[in-house]
């Protein structure tokens, strides 16, 4: 898949979006930027949306062809594209404490497992937690080509919309009865985030809307071309509907927000995704760099953060929003390094491994 300039804002504004929620570790921007940094977690909830809509462009546009799917080279390929600076940044949380923007850090192999977002103590291990969503990007990755392969045997579109109603549909039962539940005991534990927020099988909106998208593209191309036509009334109903999410998300751990606000969240950024693949949108100077380096920013901005906060802020008269250039410059700064030292020679390894020449990776998250 060619790079297309729209998706490369999209990642480029989760990106940023989710580096704005995380200055709450030291200490955030202000009470006048609180617009800006509360609700940035939605920025994953786009890369998620946009994993199911590459990935699943990929997988189902080789299986209408009526090719067969390659798990080992696909498992491959996310392997490498995944895990290198993700060990190297696992490594660096693990053996070297004092760069950790909290103390304690759950065990290693919880990470590697890829099973933290189903098993963090977050009350006590907070270090590198952001890894959860990884997490849910890498239980996507080992389930989706078989459940894709599974509906396309006999294509109908009765039976794929009905696969995808008993996901959301479940989701927000789901959802709804463990708020229900823990609300009524009160656990002394953040359940919020344990039960909810982190686990894969709370969060399979964004990826399934992707999904979606994904479908429609490859299946029904003509319906697919004539909604592009309309990509001006597609932002807005996309930006609309998130607009509506972020009203019932002012109270972030509600029943409401929990039970519906993720379907309709993901909705409207499912509206943006389809906006913004769109050929006809202009390239924005700056963000194929951001789109390409977002993987690497993601794992290492909370070590850059701490990094300013605890040593180069005290040693600087700064304060405040003056200290926000410092910032901006430190933590691309060790994105890069990641990237450039770390991230694309893997891929380049994988390459030369596998005997192909280096093409366009068709992966969106910060994964």
């Amino acid at each position: 898949m060619h790079r297309l300039p729209g998706l490369d804002l999209l990642r480029s504004i989760a990106i940023v979006w989710v580096m704005f929620f995380h200055t709450f570790l030291i200490g955030g921007l202000g009470p006048d930027w609180a617009w800006l940094t509360r609700f940035g977690w939605m920025g994953v909830d786009i890369f998620f949306v946009l994993s199911g809509f590459l990935i699943g462009s990929q997988l189902l546009r080789k299986l209408q062809r009526g090719e067969a799917l390659q798990l080992g080279d696909f498992y491959w390929r996310r392997a490498w594209r995944i895990l290198p600076a993700f060990a190297v940044v696992l490594a660096i949380y693990v053996f070297f404490p004092v760069l950790r923007e909290e103390p304690n850090l759950e065990a290693w192999w919880q990470f590697a497992t890829f099973t933290l977002n189903l098993l963090i103590d977050y009350g006590h291990n907070q270090a590198f937690s952001h890894a959860w969503s990884l997490c849910v990007e890498e239980h996507f990755y080992l389930l989706f080509p078989l459940l894709a392969w599974w509906a396309t045997r006999r294509p109908s579109v009765a039976r794929v919309a009905t696969l995808f109603a008993a996901l959301v549909l479940g989701g927000i039962a789901l959802r709804a009865g463990i708020w229900l539940h823990n609300d009524a005991l009160q656990p002394q534990r953040p359940w919020f985030i344990e039960d909810i927020y982190y686990p894969t099988w709370a969060r399979l909106d964004g990826l399934l809307m992707g999904v979606m998208l994904a479908a429609l593209r490859v299946y029904r191309p003509q319906l697919w071309e004539r909604l592009q036509a309309r990509t001006m009334a597609s932002l807005l109903a996309g930006l609309a509907a998130i607009a509506l999410a972020i009203w019932l998300f002012q109270d972030r751990t509600g029943l409401v927000a929990n039970a519906i606000g993720w379907p309709l969240l993901s909705f409207g950024l499912g509206l943006l995704v389809l906006a913004a693949s769109s050929p006809r949108v202009w390239a924005i100077p700056g963000t194929d760099w951001l789109a390409a380096a977002s993987y690497s920013l993601y794992l290492s901005h909370k070590i850059a953060m701490h990094a300013v906060y605890t040593w180069i802020a005290p040693a600087t008269p700064l304060q405040g929003l003056a200290l926000f250039p410092v910032y901006a410059a430190v933590i691309p700064a060790v994105g890069a390094a990641l990237h450039y030292l770390v991230e694309r020679p893997g891929l380049q390894l994988r390459d030369r491994l596998a005997g192909s020449p280096r093409g366009v990776e068709a992966g969106s998250m910060p994964a």
